[in-house]
């Protein structure tokens, strides 16, 4: 009998295969004694397998060389920089203006950045309020605007001093020449820029960004520096030694929904109190007698929005103004501070990169948003529901660059010169250059545009020092230091020169200093003058207009 002797094979349980005739014959030889087949599970379960394996098969890979906009990622058209021209998707309104209509290159404002811009009427309400301004505030600002001292040349500059690109500088309250800088790892950098070689680079101050540099009211050699690591440290600038204040972190990194940092920071010069903000929108004191946290965190922005900006009012420093990511700028008394406590909320189109009193008499607001707008209120005491001027300016910016922040002319009486780097490049003699931009807010009107063919990396970080004309900017790793052409000065002492250093031998205390970086450019990688440099060295000019 032929099934006794296939004793190996179950019934129902046969593989069934097109091409094995030994199969076939003994599936119908279970057919003819009674046995009934079964479903095929086998089969089942290798579909099921090959099914499971098809889905998890990586879809292939696909070149096209075919060129998509790289705004609408649509093709037929391309938008982005051409060399130093700035290429709109015809699908999107003015990348400049935000305004449909035109493109970036026939934009009004390109060619006259005052265009539209009306000087605002004096708004008085008649309150209390304006007499007081009238009587002790306004006394101080001179009735003739003096002519702007513009540093348009550079004098020296240090290339690669920091290891990845600079985010904030500060110069010292009573030492002329010494400066202060800090970068995206968290080093801390003090420069003499007049002796050139005196520099110094504490690298382990923080682990990730510095974002802000304030120093101590009675002891100037000790300095305070708030990150994005969630710390507010003291350092002592001599050694080097830094002091933890404040940690919103102390179990470390639990994830990006936990994580505290540190963006908005400034002093309470009659409370002694260090204000910082956080990413969540929350407001922290430290006093700076005992260098200890005091009170419990109050949310003064939209719940889970960044904090950007803190700035305390020069004359009335209870009255704080603050800016963040919703869209808001919002001044504040220091003495009752809670979320529905906010003097005034100044609305703006999009994220707001920076807001700061007025230097001198603190009555001004300058603010700068995401939307390529400078916003100018000229009395806190007047109509705060909608800004005097709206200047229109190039910082609008997509990643890896520090946020662009106009700020006063601390030295300016007048308080309407605002100086502020420029995203979108211009043409100079062939040249594309991102120039430094001094405005006149006054009346929106561009005073000065500042460059060098030396420099040709954007220059978003700018500090006017504030008692001599000299402007300092964080140009990627790179310092520069400006100032005005000899010519302009009444005594001429020394001829036109300008330094270049490269950093490649830094001083190093309490942490190793690398030499990585993030992708940013460098004045030049090698050290050596630029390509550029076959053009005038001179194309530093002031008030020049755009080719």
């Amino acid at each position: 009998m032929p099934f006794a002797s296939s004793s190996s094979s179950t019934p129902g349980f046969v593989r069934r295969t097109a091409e094995s005739d030994e199969e076939s014959e003994t599936s119908s030889s279970d057919e003819e004694n009674g046995f009934e087949e079964e479903p095929p599970v086998e089969e089942v379960d290798a579909a099921e397998e090959a099914a499971l394996r098809k889905r998890k098969r990586p879809p292939p890979i696909t070149i096209s060389l075919k060129k998509v906009c790289k705004v609408c990622k649509e093709s037929g058209h391309e938008a982005g920089f051409r060399g130093a021209t700035y290429i709109d998707c015809p699908k999107k309104p003015c990348f400049l203006c935000k305004m449909p209509g035109h493109t970036t290159m026939f934009c009004p404002h390109r060619v006259a950045m005052e265009h539209g811009v009306i000087p605002a009427p004096e708004k008085n309400t008649k309150t209390s309020l304006d007499y007081i301004f009238k009587r002790q505030i306004n006394d101080k600002i001179p009735k003739i605007k003096p002519e702007f001292v513009i540093p348009d040349q550079v004098d020296c500059g240090l290339i690669r001093f920091h290891s990845r690109r600079i985010t904030c500088l500060e110069f010292h309250p009573t030492r002329n020449n010494i400066l202060l800088s800090g970068d995206k790892k968290g080093q801390l950098g003090i420069w003499n820029y007049v002796k050139q070689l005196e520099r110094t680079i504490y690298g382990s101050i923080h682990s990730c960004i510095v974002n802000n540099i304030k120093f101590s009211l009675g002891n100037d050699a000790m300095v305070y520096t708030s990150s994005s690591d969630g710390t507010v440290n003291c350092t002592d600038m001599e050694t080097g030694i830094k002091t933890l204040l404040f940690d919103l972190n102390p179990e470390g990194w639990n994830g990006p929904a936990t994580w505290r940092m540190l963006y908005g920071m400034d002093v309470n010069i009659e409370r002694s109190v260090l204000f910082v903000a956080d990413n969540f929108g929350y407001l922290y004191s430290v006093d700076m007698r005992s260098n200890k946290h005091t009170g419990e965190p109050i949310l003064i922005h939209k719940k889970g929005s960044k904090v950007v900006g803190l700035h305390c009012n020069p004359v009335l420093p209870d009255l704080l103004l603050s800016c963040g990511n919703d869209h808001f700028a919002r001044i504040w008394d220091a003495r009752r501070l809670n979320i529905d406590s906010s003097l005034a909320s100044l609305a703006h189109g999009r994220v707001v990169n920076s807001a700061y009193f007025s230097p001198l008499s603190g009555n001004k607001i300058l603010t700068t948003s995401q939307d390529n707008r400078i916003r100018v209120w000229d009395s806190i005491f007047g109509n705060l529901e909608s800004p005097s001027r709206e200047i229109v300016h190039s910082h609008d910016f997509n990643r890896h660059l520090t946020p662009f922040r106009a700020e006063w002319d601390p030295k300016d009486p007048s308080e309407s010169l605002a100086v502020i780097g420029r995203y979108i490049s211009e043409n100079y003699d062939g040249v594309a250059l991102h120039p430094i931009d001094f405005i006149d807010t006054s009346t929106g009107k561009l005073v000065a545009e500042v460059m060098d063919t030396d420099v040709t990396t954007i220059t978003p970080v700018n500090k006017l020092h504030p008692r001599e004309y000299i402007l300092a900017s964080g140009s990627s790793r790179t310092i520069l230091i400006w100032k005005i052409k000899p010519e302009k000065w009444k005594t001429k002492t020394e001829p036109e020169r300008k330094q270049f250093i490269f950093n490649n031998t830094e001083k190093k205390r309490h942490g190793k200093v690398d030499s990585d970086s993030d992708g940013d450019s460098d004045i030049d990688p090698k050290g050596r003058r630029s390509k550029t440099k076959k053009c005038q060295s001179k194309c530093t000019k002031s008030g020049m207009k755009k080719s």
